[in-house]
């Protein structure tokens, strides 16, 4: 992890970027370290700069996957999967979006190919970038929007929950930010998390049908 916590002055008189040290991030993970280490526990970064919280999240995830499953490739690529598929961030920084989405692929692809060698494959490696890609956006969590470009307006900001099924199956649903937001404003609950049946619970807005974890690359 960086230590490096100002990129430039004029960052930080635009956006008020200053990054968090490595010492504060582990203090602040370790409030919590149950869940920072239950692989499936899903985590949303809202200014998730190069993702010096979600690095460290997905290298504690990863050693959990790693102590449990590295006798089965299989078994560790499924989890390994479910793990990077419960980060997610916001930045309103194109290069800080596409930083954080490189730093925690080679967090993963480090890891794997270190386990697994030659045996790595590369669509375990595209069902990885293609997640970290839907999960890692660049949008305004204060507007709850994309940020525009040019001829594309800002668009509500949308994010994948992504659950596991039958063993090597995933399952996506989409649903609107804003409206997870509202979900949890009526009690402190996790993003994605289930109400009980008396709580407003969002609907997605698209539902996808199941997909081998293993496929998720291909779109």
């Amino acid at each position: 992890m960086s230590d490096k916590q100002v990129i430039s002055k004029q960052r930080v008189a635009d956006h008020g970027e200053v990054y968090t040290h490595a010492r504060e991030v582990n203090a602040m993970l370790d409030l919590v370290k149950q869940e920072t280490e239950r692989i499936e526990s899903r985590f949303l970064e809202p200014a998730c700069g190069t993702g010096n919280f979600l690095v460290e999240i997905l290298n504690r995830k990863l050693a959990v996957v790693s102590a449990r499953y590295t006798k089965s490739q299989l078994e560790w690529e499924r989890y390994a999967v479910l793990a990077v598929s419960s980060i997610y961030g916001i930045d309103i920084l194109a290069d800080n979006v596409a930083a954080c989405q490189a730093r925690l692929f080679e967090i993963f692809d480090v890891q794997y190919r270190a386990l697994f060698k030659q045996q790595a494959q590369q669509k375990c490696c595209d069902a990885v970038r293609y997640i970290l890609c839907q999960n890692i956006l660049h949008g305004d969590a204060l507007t709850l929007q994309t940020v525009g470009s040019g001829a594309i307006p800002a668009q509500p900001i949308v994010f994948a929950e992504w659950s596991a099924v039958n063993g090597s199956q995933l399952k996506r649903r989409d649903f609107v930010f804003a409206h997870l937001v509202e979900q949890s404003s009526h009690r402190e609950m996790p993003l994605f998390s289930d109400l009980d049946e008396e709580a407003y619970i969002p609907e997605p807005v698209k539902d996808y049908p199941l997909i081998h974890f293993l496929e998720v690359g291909n779109g």
